[in-house]
């Protein structure tokens, strides 16, 4: 299995500077992002479709927020922590 984890600081940005390209040539089985600064909505727009997803984003809007994108569903997935304050900022999934 192939694994890439990447902070990525910004969805947007890292899509204008060839990162589709870079992934179909890795292809990897799972991506693992952070600080990818989007919405929910964002993410399914931009992301090709055959991969499964999985993101927490930030309630505030353009702030930190993480995604999994894998060829394999998980057995599963948990988008929190169990502390309020942490959980609100996106930061683990």
């Amino acid at each position: 299995m192939k694994f890439i984890s990447w902070n990525v600081n910004g969805l947007r940005s890292v899509l204008k500077k060839n990162f589709l390209e870079f992934l179909d040539t890795e292809a990897p089985d799972v991506l693992c992002l952070q600080e990818i600064k989007c919405s929910p909505d964002d993410i399914e727009q931009l992301w090709p479709r055959h991969y499964t997803t999985w993101w927490n984003c930030a309630r505030r809007k353009g702030y930190s927020g993480t995604a999994i994108f894998s060829k394999i569903r998980p057995l599963k997935v948990i988008p929190h922590m169990g502390m309020a304050e942490h959980d609100e900022e996106g930061r683990v999934l």
